[in-house]
């Protein structure tokens, strides 16, 4: 038992399949993920926008593939990318064919939705050829008109068992690398679809909370519902599905996986609301930090507190820490210890430099380390 069992997760076992070069599932960390939105065909668009998405910290990046000229150009972007890409397929399997040998890293599609059972064999016979995953993406906006008849409406039982139908395509064509995702815009759906399905196969689990909505309505849906399952120990890649920007997606699911305590990257910033204690201006501080900071990869923490209420507490917690003063003066504490005050007019550009140098540091001792 740890020294703080209340923290402490136990995660769902799962197979592990490789997404390209990047594991997903059995104790791989969990992986991050977004989407372009970029015109596919658009190479040189689509390569930027990747760019920007894996400087966020994006792991896994899927790109749409819905006409030939999508997958003509998917061969540059792929070879552009530092990342495994996954080919967004939803009807037409031969543009999953045409993916996987332009170097998807693994397919997004339903077999159910193809066509004919030597459809679903020639996309798995493209996939086994080029080492490709499989990602089915059951979503409770596009479930099957037998499922719904049955059901009557989306639902858990249905969400569940259209995924048992896809992957039963996928075994009887003897393919086992792939994951799947049981998707709803509705919170206590997708929750319940992912929990029931997760007792039931033992492979990989996407998880999202799909249209979610804007960058700050899809966050907090987001966070409740893929929150939650990381939290049951459930899901091994992440997709926060926002009508933003896909870098924001990525900064997001690192949020999320921060705030549980599975996987840190960047500067963690415990801050406080502020009000009338305040001795700076603690919201306008804070979002000049957070933009300035976004370069730094490596884990730590800081603590910007507005007066000294919980100001000390907190720093003592942190790698590095602001508590406001008086006059313009205002105590910044180091590995949790006071060390040194800053004035207002050097306050930002101090920090920054702090927090690059304890990056350093800590890197520094990272390497030493595994010398």
């Amino acid at each position: 038992m740890s020294v703080r069992p209340w923290r402490d997760i136990t995660r769902r076992p799962s197979r592990q399949i490789m997404v390209g070069n990047v594991p997903v599932g059995g104790d791989a960390p969990v992986t991050v993920q977004t989407m372009t939105n970029t015109p596919t065909e658009d190479a040189k668009a689509t390569i930027d926008q990747i760019r920007r998405c894996e400087e966020a910290g994006a792991d896994i990046i899927r790109v749409s593939c819905p006409d030939v000229e999508s997958t003509t150009a998917f061969r540059q972007i792929a070879r552009a990318a530092r990342v495994p890409l996954v080919a967004d397929i939803h009807f037409h399997y031969k543009r999953a064919l045409e993916a996987a040998d332009a170097g998807a890293a693994c397919l997004r599609i339903n077999p159910g939705n193809i066509g004919s059972s030597e459809r679903v064999a020639e996309v798995v016979r493209a996939a086994k050829a080029n080492g490709c995953a499989i990602r089915i993406g059951v979503n409770a906006g596009s479930l099957e008109k037998d499922l719904l008849e049955k059901y009557g409406e989306p639902c858990p039982e249905a969400l569940v068992e259209s995924a048992l139908d896809h992957i039963k395509l996928l075994q009887d064509h003897d393919f086992h690398e792939y994951k799947v995702a049981v998707k709803a815009s509705d919170v206590f759906l997708a929750v319940a679809a992912y929990q029931q399905l997760a007792e039931t196969v033992d492979c990989p689990l996407h998880l999202g909370i799909t249209e979610a909505g804007g960058l700050i309505g899809g966050t907090v849906k987001s966070s409740i519902g893929i929150g939650s399952l990381l939290w049951f120990g459930i899901g091994d890649t992440i997709r926060v599905s926002l009508s933003a920007e896909p870098e924001e997606e990525v900064r997001v699911g690192f949020e999320i996986l921060k705030a549980l305590g599975i996987r840190n990257r960047g500067v963690r910033i415990v801050s406080c609301p502020s009000c009338a204690r305040q001795g700076f201006d603690v919201i306008r501080t804070v979002e000049k930090l957070e933009e300035r900071l976004q370069h730094i990869r490596t884990p730590m923490s800081l603590s910007v507190l507005g007066c000294v209420v919980n100001g000390p507490g907190e720093a003592r917690e942190t790698d590095i820490g602001l508590t406001g003063g008086g006059a313009g003066k205002h105590m910044v504490y180091l590995s949790g210890v006071t060390d040194h005050h800053v004035n207002d007019v050097d306050m930002i550009e101090h920090i920054v430099r702090l927090v690059e140098a304890k990056a350093a540091e800590i890197e520094a001792a990272s390497q030493a380390q595994a010398a």
